[in-house]
């Protein structure tokens, strides 16, 4: 009897372990910071230290803060012509361009309607995916123009993370994981299983589950656990196949072997 179950233990880790997403390491380094935002295709690492967000390309750094906005709540360089910063306390975005300079400041106090705002996430051209608190949707806001360009149905569950590119918007909660597009269709629903924050990287998904990673590939509902060693996950983000996990002492890049 124990060793049946011997091989039936053995079986379902072989079963596990062929359909997970295998890494390559590629480098581990000491880094300080409070989380580390991204790190582009060139090298530079986008990270916040003190309340700053910093930009840092070879030994070149670039500093932005703002003191009167209180704390950072999140801060996207999805497009790094117009990098953006949300301060949650003041109900507050900062749009900067790539030399973390301010170019726009929206301020949701000060609109008409008034916006409650809870999560951001970047659009394209000029526009930002907030989920407006009080309404429960998630709505593509022109910051230029104040107004809406698409919106969703309301949700009734409360949003855990956000993330997003040119096309699509993925909104997390405690119970679904929604996929949008860009006129605020739901294209895709699919339950939460435990997953606490969602990335996005060429239209594929990728969850962080306590201390581990999951994937989910374009246009399937097949989600896969990435082969990774189990450690504290402060951040993660991936890049152009490269998974980076911040462990608030190391920067991990990591190379997925996704095909």
């Amino acid at each position: 009897m124990k060793q049946l179950q011997y091989l039936f233990l053995l079986f379902t880790f072989s079963i596990f372990a062929q359909d997970s997403i295998q890494v390559q390491q590629q480098s581990k380094i000491k880094f300080k910071a409070d989380s580390i935002i991204d790190v582009d295709n060139f090298g530079t690492i986008f990270y916040t230290l003190n309340n700053s967000l910093i930009k840092k390309q070879e030994e070149k750094l670039l500093k932005y803060s703002n003191v009167q906005l209180g704390s950072m709540t999140s801060s996207s360089t999805f497009n790094p012509l117009k990098i953006n910063i949300f301060y949650k306390t003041f109900n507050t975005v900062i749009i900067l361009d790539n030399r973390l300079a301010e170019i726009f400041k929206v301020d949701f106090n000060q609109v008409n309607p008034y916006k409650n705002v809870s999560h951001i996430s970047t659009g394209s051209d000029n526009t930002l995916w907030i989920f407006n608190q009080d309404l429960m949707q998630l709505e593509l806001y022109d910051y230029k123009t104040n107004t809406i360009r698409a919106k969703t149905l309301p949700i009734e569950n409360n949003v855990l993370d956000i993330t997003s590119n040119y096309n699509s918007c993925w909104l997390l909660t405690k119970n679904y994981i929604y996929k949008y597009n860009y006129f605020g269709s739901l294209v895709s629903k699919m339950p939460n299983t435990g997953y606490t924050s969602i990335k996005e990287s060429n239209e594929n998904i990728f969850f962080k589950k306590d201390k581990n990673i999951f994937y989910l590939e374009e246009n399937t509902k097949n989600i896969k656990p990435i082969n990774i060693p189990n450690f504290l996950i402060s951040q993660f983000f991936v890049t152009n196949q490269n998974l980076y996990i911040y462990t608030d002492k190391e920067l991990y890049q990591y190379k997925l072997k996704l095909k």
